[in-house]
């Protein structure tokens, strides 16, 4: 039999439910979601099926307005039903997949699989989103069928943007029936499988909260501040900027205390048990609904001044009165400031010698302590855990990856000497000369294992390409600062780029043509993508504006207009080569990152894809093909048998998509913009991603891959460019836009439209890429443009003037 999630339900409707429905519709899985009929309803009410649905129906609400988005596309809510539990029951029949995300209650939870045990099809897989109640206990009294077909899957929230998946087997589920929610969850959901044991609160949190909450203990006898310590626990640890307090925000104070306290109960032999007891200040803070983000009040809080200033206050644990702050300040926090690798960060934090540098390293080594005691409590492998972390709560490194870094044989001699009491199985490991808990072999990766007390291979899927294994068993091809060629076999090579956010700059420009001459003589197609870390991850934030600004200041518009030329040139070279070239965007797809893959004979895109044509948030417009190669992309789908196709039409999105900056929400909305067609792909595993751009090219030469012929292209020409004038006027009458945002567009609109040409003349691509560099270097030209461009560089942020 051939298993398939064709139809899934999703009971209950909360916020988790909610997001689990949101990603398997967006996934495209026809999903049932049920809650429960209000208690409330009046006579009169009993009878009206909106009424017996009200609250299913505020779930789905919610989900929908949600923002950040949980769906893909707005459209992807179509896939979702809703009814409640009395009446649509019956409908979990035809479910293969059936996710439990009710209150946690055991009796609850057992009583509706109960309900649901004599409904469900046979081979229909049930699983709880439970993050505490044994699997064993909720299944007690169920049948073999059953619980073969039965586990637990936690998913994180919000599910939609955090990769971390915690399987966990239970007592008798069938091998087949993990490898397939396994496989499915990460091929198809996009999510990272870590496998977890049935213990409490199974792997993330019980490792994550343990550190929060020890943290905030350590915090009160040291005497330090929220403020201090967030700034302490964020990025200088590769840890998220919401650090550990804002992090707390946002998940709820309630939520991380249930956590905790359920923890405490169920782990009477963990010896650090007691680092699971809030202190009493977060107690007082739960009575009086200081429950973080939702509450609009936390351990942080927005006020409002009369002035409509925003003025930010932090709780006083003392008082549970807010005050404003400033920026913590450590020589510690300095130190790491200097360095420029993460483990250099780290070391300057937790080696240093001041107040914030002690407490930083008594709460992280207690924490790496305690993730060693319990391999193989929770899980098998140090992976699992170190994975969990990443996925789960955005650390760039897990408590193992942190301990190699800081170097394992210096901290245990720190820990020793504070009295702190180091593992046995650490020690061991040590005194076989292991020191580092990871090593790589000829491209494979290793982690070291403490029951056999040696190097075990570390499992990946076939399907996933990891770009640094390869470039570690000398699979590199040619190499520069900024890019790398590396061989993903086959005759299939990857252009990797690795300069700062991945922008482009002059040595990408140089270096892609260069891989362009070594594919043509050495293989079969071209993969331009990477694996750069973080979340979103940048594929390519964009072109390199600090050059392109020295070369304006210095008045070299000539120089700018070659490199212009040079990148047209080189990307458009891409288009036309004789090999298939795929791009591989994620995360953030941004100017020139977005031109590069325009310019790609197909895209294999990550599901996560903020991508666009910004420049016009610095003044400037797309010109490394960018305007030109969109214009070709919405009109490539008009066919050749359409003879009088209203142009107007097509021009107007592709002007809005450019002159509004427009930045796709996802992947799905990309395509919905124009930015991704009906021949590019959508991924939703990024561990997937290389691989399947690969596939995509082998694919394409299968089939017998033609270059696309050089012709002349049709535009929509004055008349176009009439009706923009007509509507900018409106919208600068209106206020909705300034001055010079019409000056600019007007020239996109020029751009785009082929100039000075009628509706339906052809003209040559050369023309249309010559008008995009044209305005380009006339866009420098303007003081209005070059502050744009100062205050990005300065802020960040974008000038409106």
């Amino acid at each position: 039999m051939v298993r398939k999630i064709r139809t899934a339900a999703v009971i209950g409707s909360g916020v988790m439910g909610g997001g689990i429905a949101a990603l398997l519709a967006s996934a495209g899985v026809k999903t049932l979601l049920l809650d429960i009929v209000p208690f409330d309803l009046t006579d009169d009410e009993k009878n009206v099926p909106a009424a017996r649905n009200r609250i299913v129906s505020a779930g789905l609400a919610t989900l929908v307005k949600s923002r950040p988005p949980l769906l893909m596309h707005p459209g992807d809510a179509d896939l979702i039903t809703i009814g409640n539990m009395e009446d649509d029951f019956d409908k979990l029949k035809a479910c293969d997949w059936i996710i439990e995300v009710v209150v946690e209650n055991l009796k609850i939870k057992q009583a509706l699989f109960q309900r649901i045990e004599p409904l469900k099809k046979p081979g229909a897989i049930v699983s709880s989103n439970t993050s505490g109640i044994p699997l064993r206990k909720m299944t007690e009294g169920l049948g073999t069928e059953f619980k073969q077909h039965f586990l637990g899957t936690h998913f994180f929230n919000p599910v939609r943007y955090m990769k971390l998946l915690e399987i966990i087997p239970g007592e008798e589920t069938l091998p087949e029936i993990l490898a397939f929610i396994a496989d499915f969850g990460e091929r198809i959901l996009g999510k990272g499988i870590v496998w977890a044991k049935d213990t409490p609160n199974f792997v993330g949190n019980r490792i994550g909260v343990h550190g929060i909450v020890k943290a905030m203990q350590l915090m009160v006898e040291d005497g330090l501040t929220i403020p201090e310590v967030d700034a302490l626990f964020g990025p200088a640890l590769g840890r998220p900027k919401t650090a550990m307090f804002k992090t707390t925000d946002l998940v709820g104070l309630d939520t991380m205390g249930h956590v905790a306290g359920n923890t405490y109960d169920l782990v009477p032999d963990d010896e650090q048990r007691e680092a699971f007891q809030v202190p009493e200040f977060i107690h007082r803070m739960i009575e009086k609904k200081y429950l973080g983000k939702k509450a609009k009040s936390g351990f942080y809080k927005t006020d409002l001044t009369p002035e409509w200033k925003k003025v930010r206050k932090v709780i006083q644990v003392d008082t549970l009165e807010y005050a404003e702050y400033g920026a913590p300040d450590f020589p510690c926090l300095a130190e790491a400031k200097k360095a420029k690798t993460l483990p250099e960060k780290m070391k300057a934090v937790l080696y240093g010698d001041d107040r914030g540098a002690r407490f930083a390293w008594k709460a992280m080594a207690w924490a790496l302590i305690y993730a060693a005691n319990r391999v193989p409590e929770i899980s098998d492998t140090i992976v699992e855990i170190d994975n969990a972390m990443k996925w789960g709560y955005n650390f760039e490194m897990g408590p193992f990856e942190t301990w190699e870094a800081l170097g394992l044989r210096q901290s245990v001699e720190k820990m020793t000497a504070d009295g702190m009491p180091v593992p046995e199985k650490i020690r061991k490991m040590l005194d076989a000369g292991h020191e580092t808990f990871y090593r790589t072999v000829e491209g494979k990766k290793y982690y070291y294992d403490f029951a056999s007390g040696d190097f075990k291979p570390m499992a990946v899927s076939g399907n996933i390409i990891t770009l640094a294994a390869l470039k570690s068993s000398g699979k590199t091809i040619d190499s520069c600062k900024s890019a790398s060629l590396v061989d993903l076999g086959d005759g299939v090579f990857c252009c990797e780029f690795h300069s700062k956010m991945n922008a482009i700059n002059a040595e990408i420009v140089d270096f892609i043509g260069g891989a362009l001459d070594y594919v043509n003589d050495n293989g079969v197609g071209l993969v331009i993508g990477n694996q750069a870390g973080g979340m979103p991850g940048a594929f390519s934030a964009g072109g390199d504006l600090f050059y392109m600004a020295g070369l304006a200041q210095a008045g070299k518009y000539e120089e700018i207009d070659a490199f212009l030329k040079k990148a047209q040139d080189g990307l458009q070279r891409a288009r036309y080569a004789a090999f298939p070239v795929v791009a591989a965007p994620f995360g953030l797809a941004l100017g020139g990152g977005c031109e590069v893959c325009l310019a790609a004979d197909r895209i294999v895109a990550h599901a996560e894809l903020y991508m666009g044509l910004v420049e016009i948030g610095v003044g400037l417009l797309p010109a490394g093909g960018g305007c030109t190669n969109l214009w070709k992309k919405f009109i490539a789908a008009i066919p050749e048998a359409v003879t009088a196709a209203d142009l107007p039409t097509f021009f107007l999105p592709v002007f809005q998509a450019i002159a509004m900056a427009k930045v796709s929400s996802s992947a799905a909305d990309a395509r919905s913009i124009g930015l991704l067609g009906p021949g590019d792909r959508i991924v939703f595993s990024r561990d997937h991603l290389i691989g399947e751009a690969k596939k995509e090219v082998l694919r394409m030469v299968d089939e017998g891959y033609a270059p696309p012929v050089k012709r002349k292209i049709p535009v929509a020409g004055q008349a176009a460019q009439g009706m923009v004038h007509a509507e900018l006027f409106n919208l600068q009458s209106g206020g909705f836009v300034s001055e010079y945002d019409v000056f600019l567009a007007r020239r996109i609109a020029y751009v785009i439209s082929g100039g000075d040409v009628k509706k339906d003349t052809v003209v040559e691509e050369d023309l249309l890429l010559k008008l995009e560099r044209d305005a380009f270097v006339d866009f420098w030209k303007q003081e209005k443009t070059a502050a744009r461009v100062a205050h990005m560089l300065k802020t960040g942020k974008p000038l409106r003037n």
